[in-house]
């Protein structure tokens, strides 16, 4: 834990020196910050262009799952804002989620290097600075990249985040939702793409339009529209994103030995062009957490902390549903114990509903070169409460490494905007060794059990099995001849049982009572009564 101290500005404090007192303004707006209670250390206040080094900028430690934004142009300072936030809630016993999009977080896990800057940034500030690591655990998706593969099935994925990675139109998501509702009927697990295909390919089919009959139906159009796209999601070497085993998001809730939070770093460099994915994984991640937590309601310390980075991405040509979705979990997560921080470029870049969420703030400086850049710096002004600032001119006046910060009191209630000079993270500014982090992921304990990718029987497989010999991809077999058996009724009788080859075809079999009605009694009893989808869609049997 770090040893930084913090003296709460109960009175006028001095900074180092002869400096003078504060002035009735800078006085109450650190006061706003001299909580009781356990809280993070963010920072010293800024004031008429002096860092007030006595005047701590805090956070409520039970006030992080009110959830926050880090905001800034590029190059301000907000990866180290989140750094310095995760390695604080882990000395405090929380665990913390951290979405790496650019690869440089990994170093939380290293004791930090002193230098002449790290050393002028605590004397600015007070700060103790001790190099320290924290515990941490790597992740990448579908295993590309260094990291533990973090998997999801399709079935539990659900149809309306899969509508938005394959970017599919409103009624197309709707077919889809279909699928999916039909599949979980029957009891057929959707594991990977294979899978989903199979099922999509078989209900466009002749035999198997009667299934979604009495539903809405199928068009065959739209389900060429999904299956092209899933064939196009595939060629780009998704596929791997999908399928078992798959990871148990309650992995990201551990705390190490000497009780300090895991910090879970998702490794996401090798994914960075593919935008869509990884920013919709990140929400399956928060969905399967919101669908698997139980109620708490207000707790000391929030029990995991997200951190959702490049949060712009996930918004981004998000349907109606999709969005509606978001805002939901949003406001109903905090009440199990989660705290969400959204970390990205402007606050326009996150829905208003979403943004109406949010209780805690910090804004990194903003860039004004332009009408459009001032159109943004004007409505990220009128976000904030009053303020005794000129906001416009301080956000495009504020260093690396400073923001203007509001949080959330032990009241609930919005603290006084403060211009902030923020701490110097204690552990590494800059990636470990690429061996180093190679031999972290190898040693978890996680890594065995979900590293080796798993192929076992699944809707495929079961549908392959039900067409005998023919492959999942023949969808129609050939149709018995029709006009011999009315003239020989009673001859095929006497055989029947003797005589499977004289049965209706498989596919008869499958759509009538053998195959779907077997599975719906046995599997479905075990699977599908079981999966019950959140209002995001996801989806994941009762643990």
């Amino acid at each position: 834990m770090s040893d930084s101290e913090t003296v709460p500005p109960a009175t006028a404090p001095e900074a180092p020196g002869s400096a003078p007192a504060l002035p009735p303004e800078a006085l109450e707006i650190a006061s706003g910050y001299a909580f009781t209670g356990p809280a993070l250390d963010l920072g010293a206040l800024l004031w008429d262009g002096r860092c007030l080094a006595d005047a701590g900028i805090r956070v409520p430690l039970p006030m992080l799952n009110r959830h926050g934004l880090v905001a800034g142009a590029t190059g301000t300072g907000k990866t180290k804002t989140l750094q310095l936030i995760a390695e604080q809630l882990s000395a405090q016993g929380v665990p913390v989620f951290l979405a790496d999009i650019k690869g440089d977080l990994s170093g939380i896990s290293a004791p930090g290097e002193p230098g002449d800057k790290v050393t002028a940034r605590a004397a600015d500030v007070h700060q103790r600075w001790t190099p320290t690591g924290f515990p941490a655990e790597f992740y990448a998706l579908g295993g590309l990249g260094r990291g533990i593969p973090v998997r999801a099935t399709i079935t539990s994925f659900g149809p309306v985040l899969l509508s938005k990675i394959l970017r599919l139109n409103q009624t197309q998501e709707q077919c889809l939702g279909l699928i999916f509702h039909y599949a979980d009927g029957k009891g057929l697990e959707l594991v990977d793409l294979k899978d989903l295909r199979a099922v999509v390919a078989f209900l466009t089919s002749d035999e198997g339009r009667a299934e979604l009959k009495n539903i809405g139906g199928l068009s065959t159009a739209t389900a060429g529209v999904i299956l092209r796209a899933l064939t196009a999601f595939e060629a780009q070497g998704m596929a791997d994103f999908f399928g078992e085993p798959e990871f148990d998001t309650a992995e990201f809730l551990r705390t190490a030995a000497d009780g300090r939070g895991t910090v879970s770093v998702l490794e996401l460099p090798a994914v960075q062009d593919k935008p869509q994915l990884f920013s919709t994984f990140l929400m399956w991640l928060l969905a399967d957490l919101f669908h698997d937590l139980p109620e708490v309601g207000d707790i000391d310390r929030p029990k995991l902390v997200f951190f959702f980075d490049e949060a712009h991405l996930l918004f981004n040509g998000a349907s109606k549903a999709f969005l509606d979705s978001v805002t939901q979990t949003v406001r109903l997560i905090r009440s199990k114990g989660v705290g969400v921080f959204f970390v990205t470029q402007t606050p326009k870049d996150v829905p208003a509903d979403v943004l109406a969420q949010l209780g805690n703030r910090v804004q990194h400086a903003l860039r004004a070169f332009t009408p459009d850049d001032q159109k943004a710096l004007k409505a990220t002004v009128k976000t904030f409460p009053n303020s005794a600032y000129d906001l416009e001119e301080v956000l495009t006046g504020l260093g690396t490494g400073e923001a203007v910060i509001t949080v959330l009191s032990e009241k609930g209630a919005p603290t006084p905007v403060a211009a902030t000079r923020l701490r110097a993270p204690e552990s590494l500014m800059a990636p470990v060794d690429a061996t180093a982090l190679d031999r972290a992921v190898r040693q978890s304990p996680l890594y065995e059990r979900y590293a080796q990718a798993v192929d076992r029987e699944s809707a495929y497989e079961k549908l392959e099995a039900a067409r005998g010999a023919k492959g999942p991809d023949e969808l129609v077999p050939p149709k018995p001849k029709q006009a011999s058996r009315p003239k020989e009724p009673k001859e095929p009788q006497p055989r029947e049982p003797r005589e499977p080859k004289e049965q209706p075809s498989v596919v008869e079999q499958v759509v009538g009572s053998g195959m779907f009605k077997s599975l719906a009694r046995s599997i479905g009893t075990q699977i599908g009564r079981e999966i019950t989808r959140s209002v995001f869609g996801t989806a994941r049997r009762r643990r």
